[in-house]
C-alpha cells in the first residue's frame, strides 16, 4: 500500500518560510555585492563600509576587487559559506562604556570582515546589516523571551543556508580596566578548536599578546549550530587601550583583517 509522508506542522512550515525569506534576502545581497557594503556604520565614528576604506587606514584590501582563481584556491575557497554573526543589535545594545555600545562595534567589524572575505572570493554572508535585532525577524518561535528568539533566529539561519563556518563577533567587558586583549571561544570539537586557534593566533599578533583560545560551554550558538562555530571576543570595551582600537576605523580594519586571515588559514588546513 502506498503511504503518504505527513505534512509538516503549520508552525514548522511558518518557521521555514520566514527563514527562507531571510536567507534569500541575504543571498541576494551576497550575489549583488551590496548588503553590508551599501550602508553606513552607525554609532562608531560614522564610518562608511561601502567603499571598503577608512580615513585612518588608507586603501583597504576590501575594495570590492575579486581575488584571482589562483588566490581563491590558495585561500581554500571552494564554495563553502561563511556566516558572519554580528553580535547584539536593535534593542539589545550588548555591553557598553558610556555612550559606546557593543552592538555598533560588532556591526562595524563584521561589515569590514564581510568585505574582506568577499574581496578574496569567499561566499560570506552577514546576518545583520543594520541596527536591529535578529529577534525582530523571528515570526516563527512561540516564546515570550526576546533573547531566546534572537538566538534561535541566528541558529536557524545558519542551518537554513546552510553555513559551513560561523564566526560570531562580540566585545568583552571586565570590572578591571587592566583586563585586555582578544579571546576566541570554541566548542569541544576538533574543527571548532582549529578555527578558534587560527583566529586567535592572528589576533594575538595584532594585540601583542599570547592568549590561548578557550572552550565556551554555556553559549547557545556554540552548542546548537551544526557548522564549525566560534565566538570572537575582539577586545575589552572596559580597557582604554582596547577601546581605542575597537572604536577607531583603523583598529576595526586591523581586527577584521586578522579574523579574515585566521579564517583563510583554517580553510587551508581542512
Amino acid at each position: 500500500m502506498k503511504t503518504q509522508t505527513p505534512a509538516a506542522p503549520p508552525a514548522v512550515q511558518t518557521r521555514r518560510l520566514w527563514l527562507l525569506l531571510t536567507a534569500a534576502g541575504l543571498l541576494l545581497s551576497l550575489m549583488s555585492g551590496t548588503g553590508a557594503g551599501a550602508q553606513a556604520v552607525p554609532g562608531v565614528h560614522g564610518v562608511s563600509a561601502a567603499s571598503g576604506t577608512s580615513a585612518a587606514s588608507g586603501t583597504s584590501r576590501a575594495s570590492g576587487t575579486e581575488a584571482s582563481p589562483e588566490r581563491q584556491q590558495m585561500l581554500g575557497h571552494d564554495q563553502r559559506i561563511i556566516l558572519i554573526d554580528a553580535g547584539h543589535g536593535g534593542i539589545d545594545g550588548g555591553t557598553s562604556h558610556g555612550p559606546i555600545l557593543e552592538k555598533d562595534i560588532t556591526l562595524a567589524i563584521s561589515r569590514r570582515l564581510f568585505l574582506l572575505l568577499r574581496s578574496d572570493g569567499f561566499d560570506a554572508i552577514l546576518n545583520r546589516t543594520g541596527d536591529y535585532a535578529p529577534s525582530d525577524e523571528n515570526r516563527w518561535l512561540r516564546s515570550s523571551s526576546r533573547h531566546m528568539k534572537d538566538l534561535a533566529q541566528r541558529k536557524e539561519l545558519a542551518e537554513t543556508l546552510p553555513a559551513n563556518v560561523v564566526v560570531s563577533i562580540h566585545i568583552n567587558w571586565a570590572p578591571s580596566p587592566a583586563k585586555q586583549g582578544p579571546l576566541v571561544l570554541y566548542r569541544q570539537e576538533g574543527r571548532s578548536f582549529l578555527l578558534a586557534k587560527s583566529i586567535q593566533d592572528q589576533l594575538n599578533q595584532l594585540y601583542g599578546v599570547k592568549t590561548a583560545p578557550r572552550t565556551g560551554k554555556p553559549f547557545y550558538l556554540l552548542n546548537k549550530i551544526t557548522a564549525t562555530t566560534v565566538i570572537v571576543e575582539a577586545g575589552f570595551i572596559s580597557s582604554p587601550s582596547d577601546r581605542s582600537r575597537l572604536c577607531s576605523p583603523k583598529g576595526q580594519e586591523e581586527i577584521a583583517e586578522a579574523i579574515a586571515v585566521g579564517i583563510a588559514a583554517y580553510l587551508m588546513e581542512v
